[in-house]
Order: structure tokens, then sequence, then C-alpha cells
């Protein structure tokens, strides 16, 4: 699956990122749905060891476009691991406790401890993509978040923590089926915002400041991938497979018991 990493220093341009592709597997989508339920069973065993052996941290971070499948991503790639060792932290809109300090407190707070395995839905990229794009604060302020972003993530894997960043990538017109769709069912219209049509007026100004900050803070420490998503059982099983297989690396063990437990017999 790294034909979908974003190498550090490379320009990203996502027109040149199909999101319709479905080439790394051959075998179609009911193929591709079963393949995700076996990867969703080695994701539990595995974060059941990452919970037990309370060593490592995994943080994921989910962007896309409004309707890209954050959501989606969450209920399906992550069904049946252990909530006990897994949080989903989602950024609205600022508190204001929260803009009383400094864009990156609030999520300071909430990354990953020993053993746990936190996703964020949205994150610390929207101070450079909502805050860019409407101008909320200058150029001057948020062109130096880069450095400021890349800087936090070393921090955070110097310290234990593995760090893996998934861009959902749809196109356009993909976002205004799934739009009207939330608009023409009564179960989804609770997801439907007016706003959403103003953001999609914006859609070329997200897609610049998305492809700057995919340029400029995919690193080594906390690389970012470009999946494609406009067929979601291809999203799901593109990521549950990266995450799979950068668990296994991480060569996690269940530990030894505290006490001598040989010969041991419950009656």
């Amino acid at each position: 699956m790294n034909r979908y990493l974003v190498r550090p220093g490379q320009k990203v341009d996502l027109s040149k990122w199909d999101p319709n592709d479905t080439s790394n597997f051959k075998g179609g989508k009911q193929e591709g749905l079963e393949e995700v339920v076996k990867l969703n069973a080695q994701l539990e065993e595995l974060q059941e060891v990452l919970y037990a052996e309370h060593s490592h941290k995994v943080l994921i971070v989910l962007q896309a476009m409004d309707t890209g499948g954050k959501d989606g991503v969450i209920r399906r790639v992550f069904d049946g691991v252990n909530p006990q060792g897994v949080r989903v932290a989602s950024f609205k809109v600022p508190t204001d406790e929260e803009l009383d300090h400094d864009y990156l407190w609030r999520v300071h707070k909430v990354v990953p401890g020993r053993g746990e395995m936190v996703i964020f839905n949205r994150s610390h990229y929207e101070d450079v993509l909502v805050v860019r794009v409407h101008g909320i604060v200058p150029p001057e302020v948020w062109k130096k978040r880069y450095e400021q972003i890349n800087a936090f993530e070393s921090h955070l894997a110097e310290n234990g923590t593995t760090i893996l960043k998934f861009f959902l990538h749809i196109d356009r017109d993909e976002q205004k089926e799934r739009l009207q769709a939330r608009l023409d069912d009564p179960t989804k219209r609770w997801k439907f915002r007016l706003g959403d049509l103003e953001e999609r007026k914006l859609w070329r100004e997200y897609a610049q400041a998305y492809e700057d900050a995919l340029s400029r803070t995919s690193t080594d420490q906390a690389p970012w991938y470009i999946i494609p998503a406009n067929h979601k059982w291809y999203r799901d099983l593109v990521i549950a497979s990266v995450l799979a297989e950068t668990l296994r690396n991480l060569d996690m063990k269940y530990p030894k018991p505290e006490e001598d437990l040989d010969g041991v017999v419950v009656d």
C-alpha cells in the first residue's frame, strides 16, 4: 500500500491522485469486503496485544473534505476492537477555553497514552485548512504552523507514539452524490447543514490547502497516506491494510504474568 504514501518532501498535486483507484486489489468489491472482515479480526487481536503490552501508543489522523468518509472508516475499519483501549477524539469549533490557549493545547490533551489507540476525527490540521480558507488568522500566522505541527508530531514520535495520517480523497462529483443522498434520506438529514453548500463552493481553496499540508507535513515519523475514497470498500481495505502492517511491525508481545503460574489449577 506504499503507493498511497506521500514521501517526505514530495509535492502533492491532488489532480494526479485518482480517487476512483482500486488497482491494488483485483478481487472486486465483494472479495474486498470479505478481506476487510479478515483484517478486522487481525486488528482486533493486534489491538489487544497493544493494550496488554502497555508500551506503544498509536495515533491515527483522519482528514477529508466534507462527506469524505471519516465516520465510515471509524465504524468499519475499527469494528470489533476493544473500546477499553481505543478512543475517538473529534475536533469541533474551538471553545472559549481552547481559544485562550495555543491551537495545539486541546490536541495534546487527548493524544494516546501507553497501550492506547486514539483516532482523530479531524485534527490539528484544521488550523492550516479551515483557518486558512476562511482567513480566520493571517497568512503570516498559519504559514508558521506547518513546522510547528512537524515539531509537535516529532515530539510525540520520539516519546513512543506511532503516527499514521490518512487523507480520504474523494472528487467533487462523489461529494455531490453523498450530499444529495443525505437530503434524500430522512434518517440522514440530521447530518446535512446548509453551510455544507457554502463550504462546497470553496472546493478548490480547500484542495490547495490540503496539497500544501500534505506536501509539507508528511515525514518519516508521521507519514500521510492519500487514500482513494470514492469506493468505500476500497478505502476501508487500504486503511485496514496499512494499519495492520504497521501494528505487526511493532513486534508486540503479550506480557509475562507477574507471578509463576506453572502448575496452578482452578478448582
